[in-house]
């Protein structure tokens, strides 16, 4: 309901700046005209174009209003009052893009039956791949793949991204297996960017609505931030 209200109220004062916009260029090409052809003897009077101007520059502001409000409401509307919930939670979200954190990131895949081929993938944020391998694990289900952060020739990459996990899994007759890339970890900031709500996950940023499963922290992990200390959270199904 949120979304529709706003919406709408978007249209109509997108539409209401574009007609100010055509009105206020109509009225400076009016008043251009009219000084250039205006009598010396019966000068036009300043006041009338002085108390216009003030009318256009009260819709003007009243138009911007308009839009602080309805970024207000879509602010309301997008589920950041939501997500701001889940600070502190232990979230499984279903995106495959992480960071390097720590010199490391960790990811889960689901595989919807086996596979007789499967290869794993790193991607950087250019497209390109900076590690692989073939896990000998090709079973139907969960698994979780913890990358080392270090790209084909060993070098360890610096602590950023994102990095994306491309899973490729085919069956003995080259088929395509279903694959499910999900990362997990506790949720550590909430921010808009652009109208979208974004969550931090291990230093990830991703769209709130991606989660899948909420969990509260264990009591073992809120010892150990007690202590300043930031567990490693396993990637789990």
């Amino acid at each position: 309901m949120v979304d529709a209200v706003s919406s709408v109220g978007q249209t109509a004062t997108q539409t209401g700046t574009k007609r100010l916009a055509e009105s206020f260029d109509t009225f400076l090409n009016l008043l251009t005209t009219q000084l250039k052809n205006q009598d010396p003897l019966s000068p036009l009077d300043s006041n009338q174009f002085t108390q216009q101007l003030v009318q256009m520059t009260g819709v003007e502001q009243q138009l911007y209003g308009n839009q602080l409000m309805e970024k207000l409401v879509a602010n309301t509307g997008s589920g950041i009052s939501t997500a701001v919930a889940l600070i502190g939670k232990d979230v499984k979200a279903g995106t495959a893009d992480n960071v390097i954190k720590d010199g490391k990131a960790s990811w889960s895949y689901n595989l919807n039956r086996a596979a007789d081929d499967l290869k794993l993938e790193v991607v950087d944020s250019k497209g390109r791949t900076v590690y692989s391998e073939a896990p000998a694990d090709m079973k139907a289900g969960d698994h979780a793949f913890n990358w080392n952060g270090k790209d084909a020739s060993g070098k360890q990459l610096d602590d950023g991204g994102p990095y994306t996990l491309k899973v490729t899994a085919k069956d003995s007759a080259g088929t395509g297996v279903i694959s499910k890339v999900n990362i997990q970890g506790v949720v550590t900031g909430v921010e808009q960017v652009d109208g979208k709500t974004l969550i931090t996950i291990n230093g990830a940023k991703i769209p709130w609505e991606t989660v899948t499963s909420i969990n509260e922290v264990a009591a073992t992990t809120a010892a150990n931030k007690n202590d300043n200390t930031i567990p490693d959270i396993e990637a789990a199904a």
